[in-house]
């Protein structure tokens, strides 16, 4: 945290790209700690692909900590390469996110450009880490080579409410490479989930798209919880569209669609 705290202090000030994911959310309350408020702006893309209960909770650490916040509306579902959600489609996603924040930087007259990326990130398939480094983008958890259990604790020394938040990677993230990415799919991701949620589950959850198939991944102590539920989740789930509900025997796994992926370059298509 001084290494982070130290690096921040450089910035003149800071448009931050903020989900308020664990990451993004530690970082916006440090800048805006370390900067003021009238030196930074945490900006949130909107988009179908980005769940309501994640803008409910970035909402909610800006209003606790007082931190200026923008909203605007992405468009990577006008993208076709996006649709197509092939292996690197992360990086058509955050190529619209920062074609949109680092010109409203420049507006606002803020100098650098930030994400929430840590030093994990940086071992992991993430395509969309391209398109931040194409733009210019800073990434000060990771340059401060802080991990993801060093922001959970240094979290919860601050009184985020953050600390402990399951992993909340875009809904797209839930869809079968592949197959196209669509408003229809990504709502019945959403909605199984929150039902789901509804059912008193707590921790990583994922509801996997994979066209007529729903497979519901947990933590493992969960999975005796779902079982024992099971009709009442297998109607829910078909009222939204699917076939047929898998509950997967493994529980959740992080990055579970890359398994067996080789990944594509990280670049546009012409």
């Amino acid at each position: 945290m001084q290494a982070l705290r130290a690096l921040v202090r450089e910035f003149p000030s800071v448009l931050l790209g903020y989900s308020g994911g664990v990451d993004s959310a530690l970082l916006a309350v440090v800048v805006r700690q370390e900067l003021g408020k009238d030196r930074m702006l945490a900006a949130i893309g909107r988009s179908a692909s980005y769940p309501e209960a994640q803008w409910q909770a970035a909402r909610d650490v800006a209003d606790r900590f007082d931190i200026p916040v923008v909203e605007i509306e992405t468009h990577e579902l006008d993208d076709p390469n996006y649709l197509a959600n092939p292996t690197n489609r992360c990086f058509f996603c955050k190529t619209e996110l920062w074609s949109r924040l680092v010109p409203l930087a420049r507006e606002r007259g803020l100098a650098v450009v930030c994400d929430g990326t840590n030093a994990d990130d940086l071992r992991e398939h993430r395509p969309g880490k391209a398109a931040g480094a194409t733009a210019g983008v800073r990434s000060p958890l990771a340059d401060a080579g802080m991990t993801k259990a060093e922001i959970r604790a240094a979290s919860r020394a601050l009184g985020l409410p953050t600390w402990d938040a399951p992993a909340a990677p875009c809904l797209s993230s839930r869809v079968q490479y592949g197959l196209s990415i669509t408003p229809t799919r990504l709502r019945q991701v959403e909605r199984g989930e929150e039902y789901l949620r509804s059912l008193g589950v707590t921790g990583d959850l994922r509801v996997r798209h994979a066209g007529a198939v729903a497979r519901i991944e947990v933590e493992p102590s969960w999975i005796p919880h779902l079982e024992a539920r099971r009709e009442a989740i297998d109607a829910h789930l078909r009222a939204l569209g699917f076939a047929r509900v898998e509950i997967d025997p493994r529980g959740y796994r992080s990055g579970r669609l890359n398994e067996g992926v080789v990944p594509l370059p990280v670049v546009a298509s012409g």
